[in-house]
């Protein structure tokens, strides 16, 4: 068949970096990040993590072709952080977060069982 392999939407290949950043030359406090082999649910979770933070002007992202596999995500600061600073405490924002939702689905789950695994039979989720 013509279609191409699966892994090869999730597997970074040697030789190429996960994320890029490339500032902007015509504004001020702005660049773009490229990320390899992620889709839309990064992309908008980044984005409106970003919308969170007073010091962003501007937060959007694009996937610029569906077979390319890449998404292209642009900031703009007020120039109190630079966007690679907004965009690293966002990803650390979106960290704890998941890491919130985690331990309160597993002190739900041990309700059920009594135990980390929830009672259900299997090991208990590993950290992250």
């Amino acid at each position: 068949m013509n279609a191409p392999d699966r892994q090869e939407k999730f597997v970074v290949p040697e030789g190429i970096k996960k994320v890029a950043f490339k500032p902007d030359t015509k504004v001020a406090n702005a660049g773009s990040f490229t990320s390899q082999r992620e889709d839309h649910t990064v992309g908008n979770l980044i984005r409106m993590q970003l919308h969170r933070d007073r010091n962003v002007v501007f937060a959007g992202y694009r996937i610029p072709h569906p077979l390319e596999y890449q998404m292209v995500v642009k900031v703009q600061t007020n120039g109190k952080k630079t966007p690679i600073q907004a965009v690293q405490h966002s990803l650390q924002d979106l960290g704890d977060e998941v890491n919130d939702i985690r331990a309160k689905f597993q002190e739900q789950l041990s309700q059920f069982g009594g135990g980390p695994g929830g009672g259900m039979g299997g090991p208990p989720l590993p950290p992250y």
